[in-house]
């Protein structure tokens, strides 16, 4: 029996596909097995996002081909996509698939082992307008269900090469969407996170659709949902329909990743983000007034070249004031070949670490302020994993709806399910909760037990 091993790179879409490429080998009788052991094929999907992905895929792609020389080396993902000619220049990489044709793996495969002529796949992802079908029927995972709704983005900010690895916008058919998130509650997830590129801007390019209705399709059509959750959407993709849509709903959670990368118009507009902070603020206080404890965690740059200090404490300011639960904060890092890798006034490591280290304490303290609201209430968690601080204590961790990391008492079983906790202690990045009850329908045991 023929063997494949996967290493992937990168973001969660990345994560999704390996998956969807493993599915495809699954069909044809392969058994996967660790990527450190030897394998016959090994599919390294990378990432292209920073500098630093192309290096760390370079690394990942040379390990394989040392672990067993003779295996087929396939290499796909994003700086495939990119920069072909780099990674067929390493001896030793047989295949290299870009962001498109995944499908065709396969067939790549059998005619290297015949031609033995390394075979380069990749074609131009612009000219691409129509969404690859990769189906995903389960996950390794067993707590979320990841479904990716589209592909590419149209944005073209200064610092990304994102639309260059991907492509631009293209959905996924909303009949598509609906039949697989049923097959993914039928495989006993909960909970279906809808993610992709540019995952907001869904439906965009379709005449009479987008993500507001899809969200309610999902509602509506799908048997068993019991959250619904958006990786991602941008300020200008949350329209009153899609504000309307979440506070009607029962299974839209009250959580969005909303990216800000800068609190300051001037930042914005070099980085060629297309709003303002009024207009960011404005969606804020709409989402706030229509979804009560609503948490809105975001993704912040800090360092763009010529941030001046004043910038700098724009967006500090902006992100006190509006409170947001929690940040993800990058140094601004340069990306050959985009806009922002060219501009002047460069800022100095020195002084983009010591920005960072201020965004991640106002972070914290803002994280903490946001789960002190909760303390002493019952929310829904879903247990993902054993608490691995203390994987002795018979505690478990898992996600409220509005991403509350909670701590708690629990059992095996419990994987999975919907269980009420109280929020005992609130804190960061734990809060401590005291088990309730569990409330899944088909879930019967001892609470006694627990």
């Amino acid at each position: 029996m023929a063997t494949v091993a996967f290493h992937t790179l990168g973001c969660k879409v990345n994560h999704y596909e390996t998956e969807a490429i493993w599915q495809l080998f699954k069909q044809e009788g392969y058994e996967r097995t660790d990527f450190e052991s030897a394998s016959d094929v090994y599919i390294i999907n990378t990432c292209t996002v920073t500098n630093t992905g192309d290096k760390k895929s370079r690394q990942v792609i040379r390990r394989a081909i040392r672990k067993n020389p003779d295996a087929v080396i396939c290499v796909t993902g994003c700086y495939a996509q990119t920069s072909p000619a780099e990674i067929m220049a390493i001896p030793g990489v047989d295949i290299v698939v870009g962001t498109q044709d995944r499908v065709k793996m396969l067939e790549y495969i059998e005619q290297y082992k015949q031609e033995r002529q390394p075979i380069n796949a990749v074609g131009n992802i612009m000219k691409n307008r129509v969404y690859e079908e990769l189906d995903v029927p389960a996950f390794t995972d067993r707590t979320r269900a990841s479904l990716k709704i589209q592909e590419g983005c149209n944005n073209f900010c200064t610092f990304c090469i994102i639309p260059w690895a991907r492509g631009l916008m293209r959905s996924r058919d909303p009949q598509e969407v609906i039949r697989q998130a049923q097959q993914l509650v039928d495989a006993g997830y909960k909970e279906i996170v809808l993610t992709g590129i540019h995952t907001g801007g869904y439906g965009e390019e379709m005449k009479d659709y987008n993500l507001a209705m899809l969200l309610r399709d999902l509602e509506a059509q799908v048997k068993g949902l019991k959250r619904l959750r958006i990786s991602s959407i941008e300020a200008s993709q949350i329209t009153d329909e899609v504000i309307e849509v979440m506070d009607k709903s029962e299974v839209v959670v009250r959580h969005l990743h909303i990216p800000l990368q800068s609190g300051s118009n001037t930042v914005l507009k070099r980085m060629r983000r297309k709003y303002t902070m009024e207009f960011f603020a404005e969606r804020l206080d709409r989402l706030k007034e229509a979804l009560p404890g609503l948490a809105v965690t975001s993704d912040v740059i800090v360092g763009f070249p010529g941030e001046t200090e004043e910038e700098f404490m724009e967006t500090y300011n902006f992100i006190k004031e509006h409170k947001f639960s929690e940040l993800h904060v990058f140094p601004y890092s340069k990306r050959t070949g985009t806009p922002a890798a060219r501009m002047e006034d460069q800022i100095d490591e020195e002084v983009k670490n010591e920005r960072v280290h201020r965004l991640i304490s106002l972070s914290d303290q803002l994280a903490k302020e946001y789960a002190s609201q909760f303390e002493n209430e019952v929310l829904e968690v879903i247990p993902e994993e054993i608490y691995k601080e203390d994987p002795e204590s018979g505690l478990y961790v898992g996600y409220t709806d509005n991403y509350l990391k909670v701590v708690f008492p629990a059992s095996e079983e419990m994987v999975g399910k919907i269980v009420k906790v109280k929020i005992s202690k609130a804190g960061y990045p734990y809060n401590e909760g005291q088990f309730v009850r569990v409330i899944d329908e088909d879930a019967v045991f001892e609470e006694a037990a627990v």
